[in-house]
C-alpha cells in the first residue's frame, strides 16, 4: 500500500498546512496508538520529544490527545534530541516514541516521526498500516496536562561515558547546535570529557532553528574553528540525529568522510561487524574504494536512514549511514546519533594521535556534484520521459567511471540530482544535461 503522508523520515510539511496542523496531529496520534495497541494491548507509554520550533508544543499537545484517545499514555520529554528519545523508549520499554521535528528544515516547517518498541524506526509497511487507521476526524475531549519525564541527563551521561573522564582536557572544540535540540546536550557531554567548548547556534528562540547555522550551514562553524584554534568543530541539524565535522584547518567533513574514518578504524582493529559498511546510493564511490582496499566491503541501499537500518539488520553489520551526516552505529543506538558519531571520531583521534585533517585522507573522493531543484509538483519518475532517457544515456556514457541519479525528496517538493565522474567538468556537464531534461518534464520553481 502506497503511503500518502509518510515520507523518508516521518510526516513533514509547513506548520498550519494541510498535513502538519493540530487536527491532523491528533488524528495521526490516535491512529499510531490504535496500531500499537493492536500489537501490544492498551495502556502503554508513549514518550514524546520535540525540537525547538515554536510550533512544537501545540503539535505535542494535539498528538497527546490523539494518543490518549487511541488507548496509550503520553509522556512529554520536552526539547530532546531524536537519539535521546530512542534511548528513552528502550530504557522505559515504551510502546512508542514520537519526535516532533522537521530536522534540518526551516522553522516554519515541522514534522512527526515514530519509534517502535526497542527504539527502532517504523518500516514502510508499518507506516502504511498507521495511515490505514487514520480516523476521519480528531476525537474531542478536554485537554489534559501532559506529564513530563527527563531524558536528556541519562542520554548525556551515557554518551559522555564513551570517552574516559577527562580524556579531552586541553582540547578546544566548537559546537554548532543549529539553535536546535542539542543546544545543551552536546556541549555538556564534551565538557564532561574535559573539553573546552565554544558554542554557536546555541540560543534557540523558536524561530531561528537552522537559520544560517547547523549542519546545513556550517560556514560559521568553519570560521569559528580557525578563530578559536580548535581541534575540530561539530555541527548538528535541528533534532541532533546527524552531524557534520570540521577539521582544525577549517575544512568540512561530510558523512562519507566520517563513516570512512570510523570504518577504517574498526577494520584495523578487526571490529567492523560483518566486515561491512552500509551506505546509501548517494555516497561517493571513493568510499567503496577505500573500504575495499582495507579488506572490507560496502553495501548500498536507498536514501533514508531507515533503509540503512534495515540493511544493517539484514547483513549483521553494525555501522552505516548517509553522506548527509546520519551516522548509525547499532552498538550505540538504534537510530542516527550526531553526538555519538562525533565522539566516535574523537575516540579515533585520541587512539591514533592523528589530527582530523590527517584521518580524513583515508578517503579520496570522486568528483561529485548535487543539485536540488524545487518543483511545482512531484511526478512518478516513469512519467518523466526526458529525464529518464537522459539518465540512461549518461549511465551508458560513463560506464564504471561514474554515475548519475535523480530522485524526488521524500520530505520536500524538490528533485535531487547527483553526478559523479572522473573530472569535475564531466560532473558539471552531466548536471546541466539532467537539469535541462528535468525542465522538459517538470515545472521548476
Amino acid at each position: 500500500m502506497k503511503r500518502e503522508y509518510f515520507g523518508t523520515d516521518g510526516v513533514r510539511g509547513p506548520f498550519g498546512g494541510p498535513v502538519i496542523n493540530e487536527e491532523f496531529a491528533a488524528r495521526l496520534g490516535e491512529a499510531a496508538a490504535l496500531w500499537a495497541v493492536g500489537r501490544q494491548g492498551p495502556g502503554g507509554e508513549v514518550l514524546i520529544g520535540r525540537d525547538t520550533r515554536a510550533s512544537g508544543p501545540a503539535l505535542e499537545r494535539a498528538l497527546a490527545a490523539g494518543l490518549r484517545a487511541g488507548g496509550l499514555r503520553p509522556i512529554s520529554l520536552g526539547v530532546t534530541p531524536t537519539p535521546a528519545v530512542a534511548r528513552a523508549v528502550i530504557a522505559r520499554g515504551a510502546s512508542l516514541g514520537v519526535v516532533v521535528t522537521a530536522s534540518h528544515n526551516p522553522a516554519a516547517d515541522n514534522g512527526i516521526k515514530f519509534f517502535a518498541t526497542g527504539g527502532r524506526k517504523l518500516a514502510d509497511s508499518e507506516e502504511s498500516a498507521i495511515e490505514a487507521l487514520l480516523p476521519p476526524q480528531a476525537a474531542g475531549g478536554a485537554a489534559e496536562e501532559l506529564p513530563h519525564m527527563e531524558a536528556n541527563a541519562g542520554y548525556v551521561a551515557a554518551l559522555a561515558a564513551l570517552l574516559p573522564a577527562g580524556s579531552l582536557v586541553g582540547w578546544r572544540i566548537v559546537v554548532d547546535a543549529g539553535h536546535g535540540a542539542t543546544a545543551r546536550t552536546t556541549p555538556e557531554a564534551l565538557r564532561i570529557a574535559g573539553a573546552e567548548v565554544a558554542v554557536i547556534g546555541g540560543a534557540p528562540d523558536g524561530q531561528n532553528i537552522n537559520a544560517g547555522v547547523g549542519s546545513e550551514h556550517p560556514e560559521s562553524l568553519a570560521r569559528a574553528v580557525v578563530e578559536h584554534g580548535a581541534r575540530l568543530g561539530v555541527a548538528h541539524d535541528g533534532d541532533g540525529d546527524r552531524c557534520v565535522l570540521c577539521d582544525e584547518t577549517g575544512s568540512l567533513l561530510d558523512g562519507d568522510e566520517i563513516l570512512t574514518i570510523l570504518a577504517l578504524d574498526a577494520l584495523a582493529r578487526g571490529e567492523l561487524a560483518a566486515g561491512t559498511l552500509v551506505v546509501t546510493v548517494q555516497s561517493n564511490l571513493g568510499v567503496d574504494a577505500a573500504i575495499r582496499a582495507a579488506g572490507g566491503r560496502v553495501e548500498r541501499t536507498d536514501v533514508g536512514d531507515r533503509h540503512v537500518l534495515e540493511r544493517l539488520r539484514e547483513t549483521g553489520a553494525r555501522l552505516g549511514g548517509e553522506s548527509s551526516g546520519h551516522i548509525v552505529n547499532l552498538a550505540l543506538s538504534p537510530t542516527g546519533d550526531g553526538l555519538g558519531a562525533a565522539l566516535g571520531v574523537l575516540a579515533v583521534m585520541r587512539a591514533t594521535g592523528r589530527p582530523l585533517s590527517a584521518l580524513r585522507a583515508g578517503l579520496t573522493k570522486f568528483p561529485q556534484g548535487q543539485r536540488s531543484l524545487k518543483v511545482a509538483a512531484k511526478r512518478p519518475m516513469a512519467e518523466c520521459a526526458a529525464l529518464s532517457g537522459e539518465l540512461v544515456l549518461l549511465a551508458s556514457e560513463m560506464g564504471d567511471t561514474g554515475r548519475v541519479m535523480a530522485r524526488f525528496s521524500g520530505t520536500e517538493t524538490k528533485l535531487r540530482l547527483l553526478a559523479e565522474a572522473g573530472t569535475q567538468a564531466l560532473v558539471d556537464s552531466a548536471l546541466e544535461r539532467l537539469t535541462a531534461a528535468a525542465r522538459s518534464d517538470l515545472e521548476l520553481l
